[in-house]
This record gives C-alpha cells, structure tokens and sequence, in this order.
C-alpha cells in the first residue's frame, strides 16, 4: 500500500515537470536548460527529452509566439507562485506607476504575469495555487488596466485646431472645390505650411514622405501598449481592454470633432438654426468627415492594428468601440440636413454633403468589420440616399420657384431683372456637380414647358443639360410675362433683349455651353435681333411717319410749291415733339451691354437720319428765313445722331430734353 502511494507520488511530479516544461518552454534552447535544472532536483526528470520542442512544432502560449524573438521565457526556478505573487503586492501597495519608474522593473512586472497565466493554463496545477495565481492575475490585471489607461492619456499627440491644419488642408484640396469654399479658412503659403509643420513635428505630429501621416499617440510608447495588452487578452481581459482603450480614443475623436467646429446637436436643434449659421455648419462637417476618415480613422486604425495585433476580434472590438459614436454623430447631423425644410440656397451645400459622404463610404467599408460595416455603412448609405432625395426635391422646388415667381413692379429702364442674375449665377454650378447630377436628377416629366425647338435637340443631352434645359424655358416664359408689366411696347423688347442677352452671355462663356449646345445659343441670339426689330417697330414708325411725303406732293399731282406751309410746319413740329419724348424717356432707359447699345443706337440713326436729311432738303427752304425757319427746323441731322447716341445710357437726371443740353 505505502509503495504505490509513493509511486503515484512519484508520477504526480514526473507530470507536473512535464506540464511546467510544455507550458514555459519557448524553444528548445529553453526546455533543456529547464530539464536540466529540474533534474538536478531528480535524475528521472533527465528522461523528459521527448517534450523538446521540434522545428515549427507550436507553443501553447500566445504570448510565447509573440515574444520568441524578442527575449527567452524565464525558467520556472527564476519566478515561481511565490514570487509572482511578491512582485504583484509589491506593486499593489505602491501609488507609483510601473511604466514611470525603471524599464527593468517594468518587465518583472510582466514576466510575473506571464508566470502566473502559463501557471493557470496547467491542468495539474493544485487548486489551492490556482485559487493564489487567479487572484494575483486579477490584481495584476487592474494594475495593468490602470498602466495602459495612463500611458494612453499620457502619450496621445495635442490635436488642437493648429495641428490639424495641414490635414485638413491636403485633405480638402483631394476633394473637388466648389465656388471656394473648401478650404479659404484654412490656406496659407508654401512656406508657412512647411514652417507650421516643423513646429508640429516638434510637439510630436510626424508626417511621412508618402502619406504625411499624424501619429495619434507617441511611436515610442506603443510598444509598451502593445506588451500590456498582449498580456491582458492572453488572461481572458480582452472586455476590460477594449473598454479602457474605447473609452479614451472615443473621448480623443470627440474632442476632435469638437475642434473641427463640431457641436453635438439633435435633429430638431439643426432644424431651428437659421439658414447662414447652419451653412457655416455644413461646411464644417464637409470638412470634418474628410478629415475624420481619411486622417484620424485611418490613423486609428493603424493604432489598434499596433496595439492589439494579437488578436483580430479584440482589434477590431477597440477600433469600432473607439470610432463609431463620432461617425454616428457625423451621419446624425446629415440625417438632419436630408429632412431639413428645402430652399434652393441649400441645394449646392448639400451636394456638396453629398459628394463627401459618397466618397468616404469605400473607405469606410474598409475600417470596418463586416458586423460594425453592416451598421455603419449601411447607416451611411441610407443618409447618402436621403441627401440625393433632398437635391432632387430642392432641384424641382428651385425650378417650380422660377416658373412661378410673381414679382410685378418692373424694373425701371428695362434693365435685367434680379431674377434672372440670381438663375443665372445659380446654375453656373450645376456644372461642378454635374457627374452627381446626372445620377440624381429624375428625367421623368422634365421636358414639361419646354418649346418644342428644344425638345428636339434635348435627346442628345445629359440628365442635367435636360433639367437645365427645363430651368431656361421656365426663366424666359417668365420674362416675357414680366415684360407685359411695362406700358411701352418699346421698352417691352428693350427688357426681353437685355435678358435673353445676359443669359446667352453667361451660357457662352461658362461650361453650361456644353450643356444647352451651341444652337441653343444660336436661337436665342436670333430672339434678341428680333427684339430689336420689334422695338423699332414700337417706338420709331409713328415719328418717322412725319418725315414722309405723303399729302406734300412729293410723288402725287401736287406740286412742291403747291404744298401748303403749315402742313410742313405741322409736320416739323410733331417730328420734334416726338422726338423730343423719346429722347426724354429712352435715354432713362438702360441697355447694359455696350455692343447691343450701339448696335440698336445705329440701327436706329439709319432710318432716322437719312429720313430727316431728305424731308429737309425737300421741304426745309418752303420756310421762312430767318426766327421763323428755327422754330420749326430746330435739329441738324447730326445734332439728331448726337442725341440718339445717349440713349439707353439710364440717366437720371432732373430734365432729359435735347434742346437744353444743346444749348448747354
């Protein structure tokens, strides 16, 4: 009975031998000096040389693996229970900081770990020393949790609004600019931005030679998070790991969006801000999720792929942890703006919404893991879809808001309505969207009230050429009932000239001519001759009536000196009458554009000046010399072509009369 109690005693220690030299030995070099120290102890412990571990052959710790090459696992005769168990309460009674005080004492503190959890992991271990190493792991895990929680704090790089400059600039500049507004708050010259990020190399921001990447916490401390962690997730405390390390980068990036001009605001608070304050904030979040996926994610990323590389659920846990409430917070406010009430000052701004967001979306189907993809992503793309929804809702208010624009006092002078300044100006952008555009503008129904001269052509179009197409037609049908508001059928055509002219300019010189083509442009120039005509229809057949022969005997049976002078006198006088009005109410009238003034101002000389050349040289000597001829004959044919030089110049001044500035 005694004797094979003793050999089972004996074969319990051959065991635990075993167990302590397959947990502990990291390579052959290692397992036998630990068979070497154990058989010192008893020589039938020389016999374990089937447990040497083989080329390639695994390690039962993770760990082991890990740091293979970077130190041997100590023997167990060097760091026992015991003194594991000293080392952790040594430091359990300390307020110090491991990591604060001497490298050396650093790594006793994680070669205790690593002796107490290889102790755990043996299945021969009795369970009064499994009790002891459980409860100095779960010592040694608060310890670590507080260390790494420290060097986190400790170590990330300052991101103020300074640092983040650069980014923030590179990063805009790689998206498409729209009207400016992308990066004017944030430019400055070659030489203060190679300056500027000396003094943030300095202060720790490193930027490479490929990427200019900004390091998040500082190089040379994550190899001691790395080291942490590795020892946290090989314990089972991957949870409180990621819950440190979520907490603080989570509260990082907040901070970030807070510098990036970010505010946490609900749907109902980014719906009561007034227009120009929350235009401010869309440019901000444009650039805020450029930045926050293309620099500090991506950043965030590498970081947690650094730190927790051990394990790929535990980085991806940490990185979505630490990442998803500030992405949350960027597609809320998105959210926000897609529901917002729409007007047509918000349209170009919320594309530009939605450019950013369709750009960073493969990018972040990249940072995620398919579960945190499926929320995130999915999430995002559903706000993109909304944005597109708002454009095109906005789009069609814009267009039904031009067709429909009711203002009736007309402008003085005929001049070009604000209207049409404010269309005009207005789809000049539509060529920098136009790729977005195209995908989001329905083509169904938005041909309607569009001439059918028009229609013909619009087949060979872009969806945007044809809801442009659609903008224009719906822009001169309301011109030419805003034209009705003038009495002067003369000062009718000088408005629809002046109009349809600044529009053909603006289409001309701008992209929107690849658009509408060049024959749209080639009928509206053709309206504007015919404006002209009908203008002098309008304003000069009555005047130049009095200037024919008719009833003078000019080609009739009555001769030149049968015709009676006060006919002729009559006639002279309501020429100059007439002239006179028209001279006082066209030179208040204003043609903008010089080349269309003269043109019309010419137009008008070659069949006023010759008419009037003539009927003086026929009838003018019927006068009376003298005070009695200059009462009626009271303009040479170049004092006339003088006067009509000054029309359409919108003058303002008390008396418009020719005789007075003549005399003058």
């Amino acid at each position: 009975m005694a004797a094979t109690t003793r050999v089972d005693g004996q074969d319990k220690v051959i065991a635990t031998a075993q167990q302590i030299v397959r947990s502990l030995a990291t390579s052959k070099n290692a397992a036998e000096d630990m068979i070497r120290i154990l058989s010192g102890f008893d020589n039938r412990l020389s016999s374990m040389n089937d447990l040497l571990p083989t080329a390639g052959s695994g390690c039962s710790s993770p760990t082991a693996a890990r740091v293979d090459a970077e130190r041997e696992a100590p023997a167990p005769g060097d760091c026992n229970l015991e003194d594991a168990e000293e080392v952790i309460q040594r430091w359990e009674s300390s307020d110090s900081l491991l990591w604060e005080a001497s490298a050396d004492e650093a790594v006793e503190y994680l070669d205790a770990v690593d002796e107490l959890v290889s102790l755990l992991e043996s299945e021969s271990l009795p369970e009064e020393f499994r009790a002891r190493a459980e409860i100095a792991v779960q010592i040694a895990m608060a310890r670590l949790e507080d260390e790494f929680r420290h060097l986190m704090i400790r170590n990330t790089v300052p991101l103020d609004a300074d640092s983040l400059h650069s980014s923030i600039r590179r990063v805009s500049l790689s998206f498409t600019s729209v009207a400016g507004d992308s990066v004017d708050d944030f430019e400055e010259s070659v030489d203060e931005e190679q300056q500027y990020e000396a003094s943030l190399e300095s202060r720790g921001v490193s930027f490479t030679s490929s990427d200019r990447r900004i390091d998040l916490i500082l190089p040379e401390v994550v190899s001691d998070l790395k080291e942490i962690a590795d020892r946290m997730i090989w314990a089972g405390y991957g949870k409180e790991l990621c819950q440190v390390y979520s907490s603080v980068r989570r509260d990082i990036l907040d901070e970030c969006l807070s510098i990036l001009g970010l505010e946490r605001m609900s749907i109902e608070e980014v719906q009561r801000v007034e227009w120009r304050a929350l235009d401010e904030k869309m440019k901000k979040w444009i650039q805020a999720i450029k930045v926050m996926v293309r620099i500090l994610l991506t950043e965030e990323k590498r970081l947690s792929e650094q730190i927790f590389g051990i394990s790929d659920d535990i980085k991806d846990e940490c990185f979505t942890g630490a990442a998803k409430a500030c992405i949350l917070q960027l597609l809320n406010f998105g959210d926000a703006i897609s529901i917002c009430q729409r007007s047509s000052e918000k349209l170009f701004r919320i594309l530009d919404m939605y450019e950013a967001l369709a750009d960073v979306i493969p990018e972040l189907h990249s940072l995620f893991s398919a579960e945190a993809d499926s929320l995130i992503c999915g999430e995002a793309e559903g706000i993109l879809k909304r944005l597109g929804e708002s454009v095109r809702g906005t789009f069609m208010e814009f267009a039904k808001d031009v067709q429909k624009d009711v203002s009736r006092r007309p402008l003085p002078g005929g001049e070009i309505h604000p209207l049409t300044r404010y269309v005009m100006n207005y789809v000049k952008l539509f060529v920098d969207y136009s790729s977005s555009l195209d995908v989001l503008l329905d083509d169904e129904n938005v041909m309607g009230g569009v001439n059918d001269d028009d229609t013909q052509s619009s087949g060979r179009m872009t969806p945007v050429g044809r809801s442009l197409l659609m903008l224009m037609s719906y822009l001169e049908s309301n011109l030419d009932e805003k034209s009705k508001h003038y009495e002067d059928g003369g000062l009718q055509c000088i408005f629809l000239m002046n109009n349809i002219l600044y529009i053909v300019q603006k289409v001309r010189d701008s992209e929107l001519l690849g658009l509408l083509g060049d024959n749209w442009v080639r009928r509206r120039r053709a309206q504007v001759k015919q404006y002209a005509n009908s203008y002098l229809r309008a304003s000069w057949t009555k005047i130049l009536s009095y200037l024919k022969d008719d009833g003078l005997g000019g080609s009739g049976s009555i001769s030149l000196s049968a015709a009676p002078k006060m006919v002729i006198k009559d006639r002279f006088k309501s020429f100059n009458l007439a002239f006179e009005e028209i001279y006082r109410t066209q030179t208040t009238w204003k043609v903008p554009d010089s080349q269309l003034r003269d043109d019309l101002c010419m137009s008008i000389s070659e069949r006023v000046i010759p008419a009037y050349r003539s009927f003086l040289g026929r009838f003018g000597g019927h006068l009376e010399a003298g005070r009695q001829a200059a009462k009626y004959i009271k303009y040479t044919p170049d004092e006339l072509e003088h006067f009509i030089s000054e029309f359409f110049k919108g003058s303002t001044g008390p008396s418009n009369h020719p005789r007075k500035k003549l005399s003058s």
